[in-house]
């Protein structure tokens, strides 16, 4: 748990982490692999050395920035061949769109702390995801009720990860509260922790599980 706990009457809105905190979905062991497998599947050849290729920067970012995935891969294939990125990105999009394609389990307590906690304030998800679409697709395969939250912010989407502030005020405001007033409940307190770095309050599944989470708000920020 971290952030400051004792501030009663702080939080405004509440965000939610989604993969590993409302929901596990597998991701793939290798993603490498995994891409150049549906690359292969939709026709484009995919060059000996592609796990090198795929491990090397090929774009630029700046600073606690996200990039669509699909355009690193882009990046990589081009690096390697004659094509150049603007022939081959709609495969890409498309292969590792199928790759990060998986199994959603929602997590026990998930369903009903979201539920609990919509009816007292805000609520929303802030993801770190560079795959476009696959955060909402997986928020509609779940049990949870895309209705509950009132804004859905993706770092593909935004341009920003946790735990760069930027990420954290963008959920803040969709869900019409400065990044001050905002608890972001999360697993990894890397990233979703940091929302105290930046004035907000974090809770950690692994310090309050979800199961308990509307009564420990409830106790602390009433």
């Amino acid at each position: 748990m971290t952030g400051d706990e004792g501030a009663a009457g702080r939080v405004a809105a509440v965000s939610f982490d989604l993969f590993g905190t409302l929901v596990n979905a597998d991701r793939p062991a290798d993603p490498a692999t995994a891409v150049a497998r549906e690359l292969r599947e939709r026709g484009v050849t995919v060059p000996d050395d592609w796990a090198a290729a795929y491990a090397e920067p090929h774009l630029d970012y700046d600073d606690g920035g996200e990039r669509p995935l699909h355009h690193h891969v882009a990046a990589a294939l081009a690096s390697r061949t004659s094509l150049a990125e603007r022939e081959v990105v709609d495969d890409a999009a498309v292969a590792v769109r199928a790759a990060f394609d998986a199994p959603v389990e929602t997590r026990d307590g998930a369903v009903e702390a979201v539920a609990t906690l919509a009816e007292r304030y805000p609520v929303g998800v802030c993801s770190n995801c560079s795959v476009p679409g696959l955060v909402q697709r997986t928020l509609d395969r779940s049990a949870l009720d895309p209705g509950a939250f009132e804004t859905v912010t993706a770092s593909v989407d935004c341009g920003w990860r946790k735990p760069d502030r930027r990420a954290f005020a963008t959920v803040a405001d969709g869900l019409g509260v400065p990044v001050d007033s905002l608890l972001h409940v999360g697993d990894d307190p890397a990233t979703d922790g940091a929302v105290a770095d930046h004035g907000g309050v974090a809770l950690l599944v692994d310090d309050v599980p979800l199961r308990d989470l509307p009564a420990t708000v409830e106790a602390r920020w009433g």
